[in-house]
């Protein structure tokens, strides 16, 4: 159920958390300290996730320079699949490959209708294809696809990987990106990943992370894309 009412949240519940937290691993501390804020730990807990009885569809944005952006928005697509939902995914920009991911969620795409959608519809790296008319022409019929998904009360999750791209790139307009994702149901998902996010799709968001590179082995040892970790 969808509940649409304002909650009265309290900020100072969240701060106090966060100080219990870093108080909990003080040097010195007895046990009988601990178990006391501990314990108020718990009634400060129960308090927040109290003011918290809203759900809705997320709007969900995973951008930044670092690894892991479309693995934890895959993360979310088995947890969607393990409660039964229904799931699309549409990669932009880098279809020209069969990713690994592709192969082991094979089984959920039998059925009719299929529980899983894969759209694989880029053709590859701006740097491998050269032909920036196409690109945008693919970028487009892959957006047209997601829409359809997006509008589909019976998909509760969809998964546009690498989209972000193309917008960096011009190739999408964020306004019709935007209003795309202003049709989609109210309990349905919609994650966005890949690096240069544009501000208005940030501010849009409900939930936003950004991947920060620290360390690279291809950068810094040389190390080629490897199976299992980059594909």
């Amino acid at each position: 159920m969808v509940m649409t009412e304002n909650l009265a949240l309290t900020p100072q519940a969240d701060q106090e958390a966060e100080q219990l937290d870093q108080e909990a691993t003080a040097p010195g501390l007895s046990d009988e300290q601990y178990r006391r804020k501990m314990q108020r730990r718990k009634e400060v807990q129960e308090q927040r996730l109290a003011e918290r009885s809203l759900t809705k569809g997320l709007i969900i944005v995973h951008t930044g320079n670092g690894k892991g952006k479309t693995t934890a928005a895959l993360g979310m697509v088995l947890r969607s699949l393990g409660h039964g939902h229904r799931v699309a995914i549409v990669q932009f920009i880098k279809g020209a490959w069969e990713p690994a991911e592709k192969t082991v969620l094979h089984p959920w795409t039998a059925g009719d209708p299929p529980q899983l959608v894969f759209h694989a519809m880029g053709e590859g790296f701006t740097w491998e294809t050269q032909d920036r008319d196409r690109d945008i022409q693919k970028a487009h019929e892959a957006w047209e696809t997601a829409l359809t998904y997006i509008q589909d009360p019976d998909v509760k999750l969809v998964l546009l990987d690498e989209v972000n791209v193309a917008l960096k790139l011009g190739y999408l307009a964020v306004d019709s990106v935007l209003a795309g994702l202003a049709q989609k149901p109210e309990e349905s998902h919609v994650i966005l990943t890949g690096r240069g996010a544009p501000q208005a799709l940030i501010d849009r968001a409900d939930l936003v992370t950004e991947m920060t590179l620290v360390k690279h082995p291809f950068r810094e040892q040389g190390v080629k894309a490897q199976p299992g970790i980059e594909f």
